[in-house]
């Protein structure tokens, strides 16, 4: 069984046990989350929604809060003297699905 869910403006599959990095969610290690955005559910049959499942929801317990890699950013224009360096670390969420819901 599986289910594609909508985070952050992203779609991630998720399966039973999977460890995902989702963008920054609320709370701490150990809080439990509930995601109900779910688009499809697959279970034999495949259910999708229109946008989302009715009823589905994916029960996942956050395992850590952190950043992605530094990601560097260099703006040049030639022959003005212009150069710019930029450094992003994106938050993000790692969360254990602990279980899928299957809505009806």
């Amino acid at each position: 069984m599986y289910a594609v869910i909508e985070s952050g403006g992203k779609q991630v599959r998720v399966r039973e046990g999977d460890v995902v990095r989702l963008e920054k969610l609320p709370g701490q290690a150990g809080d439990e989350v509930v995601l109900d955005r779910v688009l499809m559910v697959s279970e034999g049959e495949t259910v999708v929604g229109r946008p989302f499942v009715e009823g589905a929801r994916v029960v996942a317990r956050i395992v850590e809060q952190g950043k992605f890699p530094k990601i560097l950013v260099f703006k040049f224009k030639p022959k003005v003297r212009y150069r710019r360096r930029l450094g992003h670390r994106q938050p993000y969420t790692a969360v254990r699905i602990e279980r899928i819901e299957r809505g009806r």
